[in-house]
């Protein structure tokens, strides 16, 4: 009796298993969801990495497409909704160094020339003057016709620019000259 009530509890307790919904991937002790609402769309987690300098952790990046994609150059010119997500994981970053190594990362996206959207560019940098400390998430989604939605914490907090503007963004992580080549390969899901 007791056989049969143990062989019944495991097997209850692997159907509880194979039929719970897939978790999302850890990374660094951050959650990162496996699928993100952008505008009627659920877009899929591509892929999530660190990124790192002077051997510090500073954040982790999650990609969201409609549909899985190695190709950074194809989502950089994709006019389709697509979200990065940034989990800050460091007391190291503040406003000032989100800002300068946001604004390293636009030069090196546009070669830098970015006079065709360097409004966008100084609006959006403007997210970044308030406080940043560890635990916050800015969630950088794009949706045709409207922009690129900046949200910090889930609150919304500006809409700027349009496709080439969200080219020069995403170009940050994902382009041939990205913030960091590990964090671009695993935002692709190629590691």
């Amino acid at each position: 009796m007791k056989k049969a009530l143990a062989t019944g509890f495991a097997s209850l307790m692997m159907t509880a298993v194979l039929s719970a919904p897939a978790s999302a991937l850890t990374v660094e002790g951050v959650d990162v969801p496996d699928t993100y609402s952008a505008m009627d769309t659920e877009l899929k987690l591509n892929g999530a990495g660190t990124r790192s300098k002077w051997f510090m952790d500073l954040y982790v990046g999650g990609l969201y497409v409609p549909e899985t994609i190695n190709d950074g150059q194809a989502v950089i010119n994709a006019d389709e909704p697509q979200a990065i997500t940034l989990h800050i994981i460091s007391g190291m970053i503040t406003s000032d160094r989100m800002t300068e190594a946001t604004l390293e990362g636009f030069e090196a996206s546009t070669d830098g020339d970015m006079s065709a959207i360097q409004g966008n560019v100084d609006r959006f940098m403007a997210v970044f003057e308030e406080e940043i400390t560890e635990g916050d998430v800015f969630d950088l989604v794009y949706l045709p016709g409207e922009g690129v939605k900046v949200l910090k914490n889930g609150e919304h907090k500006d809409t700027v620019g349009g496709l080439a503007f969200k080219k020069a963004l995403f170009g940050i992580w994902l382009s041939d000259k990205p913030a960091q080549k590990d964090l671009k390969e695993k935002m692709l899901g190629l590691r």
